[in-house]
């Protein structure tokens, strides 16, 4: 626990932070009510009960300028405890508000939580989406873009238009029986379709001539998608936060949780084109169709859809490794100054994390480095912030793979803050990975067949590899991320897959040190809820 403020200071803290907020006009609030309901929606023409925010699905879109602190309320009106969680936003010093449960204490059924946080140094494309139980499987997501302040020029001219498209597969039955089944020990059954912004059909239009962004992001529950337009190439600007050296593209794909920006201009004759977005390794293709429309145009869509990459799994990883980090933007990044360069950095821990799908007390779970993540009824934030022991483990899970039965546990890896990590991920199953981690971005340096060794490191880019939150590890192959660990706290490090996150497939990072302030972490929040162990506690 810190020592208290001695009342005199903290009156003069107070007033020198008056006059700074005054001064300090870039930094405003913005102020948010949300309200969680059910309702019902068919977007595959079967009625289904939807996760709604103020009556939307999907739900509104949160669009603020970097640095902007968010104050959202959010009200509850399901019969379950609910939380959402914001992908890809740093929350710096600030694992208070990262809205998932090793973090916080769900939000009760006709309760209330008010997040605050800020959009810290970033720009970009991000979303938002449930993090409890099966939820997102019914919606409760939406787009969360973050636009850079006049001072922090982009790296290309600003768009003529700015579309947002959160694509994702789809089931028809409820979420209530897709985590029926999990729990059962069945998994998920191919999802029925895929959905354009909560829609199977939409329309985007445009000018000729003029030059619109499309944001697409897969807030989907399983399933890698191919996204093309007809007819036309697109410009990838920027991935998840980093803008990117600006390669063309005639279809991107794009992974679970993963978000980019693309450039499209309208230079073809004034009509109408098909906008696709497609499943990629699966056994049915299941496939989105909407619209971009030339204003004026009186020629509906024609001909065939355009056609998806006949190129599989390494087709997939060669476009990855040729998305590159755009080294001279001047925009909000890792390490803005220029003070280091990643790698040029000696690493001070290795961290290899092999995924697997075990058997444990009959059931199916999922499993990393034999251990299926199971979540305790005290946030593992308030357990460690409180000194309550027995919540979670530090010693459940090693850091490197080993042989021996699969156990569930409330596992943690320890690390410290300053650490500058490498993280392999290694498949080696044939499934398509897709994992992401909390709190960070994270430098991509390498995508590769097979077992991974040492020796792979002669293959990383350790030049211009792009940083994002969410990195996909392909079917019997691995990827390796080189990690700042500059964010104190505690950070969910999950399979973006979500039958394989409810299922065990995620575990935490402690980001501790012993010099315990604010300069380094924020103190608990005054309205932190507090349940399980932590309830009753004093904040």
């Amino acid at each position: 626990m810190r020592k208290a403020v001695p009342l005199h200071l903290l009156a003069a803290f107070f007033v020198v932070f008056t006059v700074f907020s005054v001064v300090n006009a870039d930094d405003p609030y913005k102020y948010y009510t949300w309200t969680v309901t059910y309702g019902a929606i068919s977007p595959l023409g079967v009625s289904q009960q939807a996760i709604l925010i103020n009556g939307q699905f999907p739900g509104p879109k949160l669009e603020v300028v970097t640095n902007d602190n968010i104050v959202l309320n959010l009200i509850n009106k399901l019969d379950q405890p609910f939380l959402l969680t914001w992908n890809g936003i740093k929350q710096r010093k600030n694992s208070w508000q990262d809205g998932v449960l090793g973090t916080n204490c769900p939000i009760p059924p006709n309760s209330n939580y008010t997040y605050k946080l800020q959009a810290k140094d970033q720009i970009g494309t991000f979303t938002y989406f449930p993090s409890t139980l099966l939820h997102k499987a019914a919606g409760g997501y939406g787009v969360l873009n973050i636009y850079q302040r006049p001072r922090i020029p982009i790296p290309f001219p600003s768009p003529d238009g700015d579309f947002s498209l959160l694509v994702g597969d789809w089931y028809k039955s409820s979420h209530m029986t897709l985590q029926e089944a999990l729990d059962s020990g069945k998994s998920l059954p191919a999802p029925d379709g895929v959905l354009i912004n909560g829609q199977t059909h939409s329309t985007f239009s445009g000018d000729q001539g003029k030059t619109y962004m499309f944001r697409i992001s897969n807030v989907g529950l399983s399933t890698s998608l191919n996204f093309r337009i007809q007819g036309h190439t697109m410009k990838l600007v920027e991935v998840e936060g980093s803008h990117t050296i600006q390669n063309i593209y005639d279809s991107l794909d794009v992974h679970v949780g993963q978000s980019i920006a693309v450039l499209v201009t309208l230079n073809q004759p004034p009509k109408d084109y098909y906008i696709v977005a497609s499943t990629r390794f699966s056994k049915q293709v299941l496939t989105a169709t909407a619209v971009l429309h030339y204003t004026g145009s009186q020629t509906p869509v024609s001909g065939p859809l355009p056609a998806a990459p006949t190129g599989l799994l390494h087709w997939s990883m060669r476009q990855a490794r040729t998305f590159r980090w755009n080294l001279t933007a001047n925009a909000a990044r890792p390490n803005p100054q220029g003070s280091f360069h990643y790698g040029k950095i000696t690493t001070t821990k290795t961290i290899v994390l092999a995924n697997s799908a075990p058997l444990i007390n009959g059931k199916k779970r999922y499993a990393v480095n034999r251990v299926s993540y199971v979540n305790s009824d005290t946030p593992l934030k308030l357990a460690d912030h409180f000194n309550i022991p027995g919540v979670f483990s530090m010693n459940s899970i090693q850091s490197l793979p080993s042989d021996g039965p699969a156990y569930v546990a409330t596992s943690v890896i320890p690390t410290f803050l300053h650490d500058f990590i490498e993280v392999v991920f290694q498949n080696t199953e044939f499934a398509m990975q897709s994992w992401h981690l909390d709190g960070y971005d994270f430098w991509v340096v390498g995508y590769g067949s097979g077992q991974w060794s040492p020796a792979k490191r002669r293959t990383y880019n350790l030049v211009d590899a792009t940083t994002r939150h969410t990195a996909q590890v392909y079917p019997n192959s691995w990827t390796t991320i080189l990690v700042s660990l500059d964010n104190q706290g505690m950070w969910n490090l999950r399979s973006a897959i979500w039958e394989r996150q409810y299922l065990g497939q995620q575990l935490y990072l402690r980001v501790w040190t012993s010099q315990q302030s604010l300069a380094n972490e924020y103190d608990i929040p005054s309205n932190a809820l507090l349940c399980g162990k932590a309830a009753g506690r004093r904040v």
